[in-house]
């Protein structure tokens, strides 16, 4: 099979020719219709998430057509297109699992971080971490909700807890933050999206997709938040955040890696204000999720690339030139500019 996989030095992808895998014990292989470019795979290209596996495929936004499964798997036919998340197992038996928390598992599994993922012609993947998914969502539409979809969904309830949200910040609107307004906007809050300073052509899409505010991400909103999400890796936005949100707010981290928060006065924490984080997700997040995205009528905003292409999308992401979510459509041309010459690792 073709794949892109990480260059032995790091910072960007080299194209393989693998044998094809096999499906071990309770997994099933898929052949790779698209795959989601998720800014974890940038930080992991980068280095900021040292690769746990040389040579690692990246990609865990799967979505696919299982052509193979295991003897004792029953779940999953030959045909059935289902998607793979980041999440690619768990141990089941730590206490993070026995108490419902399996995406704080220690022993977890991630799809190309610890195995490999979904820039590739095919990849196995454990059958109870595969989902079916919408019949209304084309592969390139689907493939962004498995991690940007599901992490949003995610941080999302976490900012609900205890108090109501009526007024909703998102810190960086992209992939996650796009999906996410469209839930919101449906379950009547109102949402505040911030961008990069002068970035017009994110702030049309946020006002297109129903958010009352749209601005840059170094200035106030127009009136206090309850609640306030950070999609974009970036430390010292969580000071600025802290300050929009009223007393009893709180103020959410969603992302895996992030630059250090710098110092800030207490005087921003204090009035039961909280800064928490999420990480990674659980299976439960997925099956709650999907349907609800389905009914909200979420669709993501997507740039195509191909699968050889996909230096290119992570060069465009890493420069910000993607409004909502890029995607490889494997054994397909995507809309994206060609890949002419090797961009730099950083």
């Amino acid at each position: 099979m073709f794949a892109m996989a990480l260059a032995e030095k790091g910072g960007r992808l080299e194209p393989v020719t693998r044998p094809d895998p096999v499906p071990g014990p309770g997994e099933v292989r898929l052949r790779v219709l698209a795959c989601g470019v998720c800014r974890t795979d940038l930080h992991i290209v980068d280095g900021e998430l040292p690769a746990r596996r040389p040579a690692i495929i990246p990609g865990h936004e799967i979505v696919g057509v299982v052509d193979m499964v295991a003897s004792d798997v029953t779940a999953f036919r030959p045909g059935d297109r289902v998607g793979v998340p980041w999440v690619g197992g768990v141990c089941g038996h730590c206490p993070y699992c026995l108490e419902g928390a399996e995406n704080l598992c220690d022993e977890a599994r991630f799809t190309g971080w610890t195995r490999d993922g979904g820039y590739a012609e095919m990849v196995v993947a454990e059958a109870d971490f595969c989902f079916p998914l919408p019949a209304g969502l084309s592969d390139a539409e689907a493939a962004p909700l498995l991690c940007a979809g599901l992490i949003g969904f995610r941080a999302w309830r976490k900012a609900c807890e205890g108090r109501p949200v009526r007024r909703l910040g998102l810190y960086g609107f992209g992939a996650a933050a796009h999906l996410l307004a469209q839930l919101a906007v449906h379950r009547g809050q109102a949402v505040y999206a911030f961008t990069r300073p002068g970035d017009g052509e994110s702030q049309a899409l946020a006002l297109s997709l129903g958010c009352v505010w749209a601005g840059g991400s170094d200035g106030p909103p127009p009136e206090p938040l309850d609640a306030a999400i950070l999609f974009a890796p970036h430390g010292p936005l969580a000071p600025l955040a802290l300050k929009a949100v009223r007393k009893g707010g709180i103020v959410v981290c969603a992302g895996i890696h992030m630059s250090d928060i710098p110092a800030f006065p207490y005087a921003d924490l204090w009035g039961e204000r909280r800064l928490v984080s999420v990480a990674n997700l659980t299976r439960e997040d997925a099956r709650l999720y999907l349907p609800l995205a389905t009914e909200a009528g979420v669709r993501p905003h997507v740039r195509t690339y191909a699968l050889r292409d996909a230096n290119r999308a992570l060069s465009d992401l890493r420069a910000g030139a993607v409004t909502g979510a890029a995607v490889l459509l494997v054994g397909e041309e995507g809309d994206g500019p060609p890949e002419t010459s090797a961009p730099s690792g950083r």
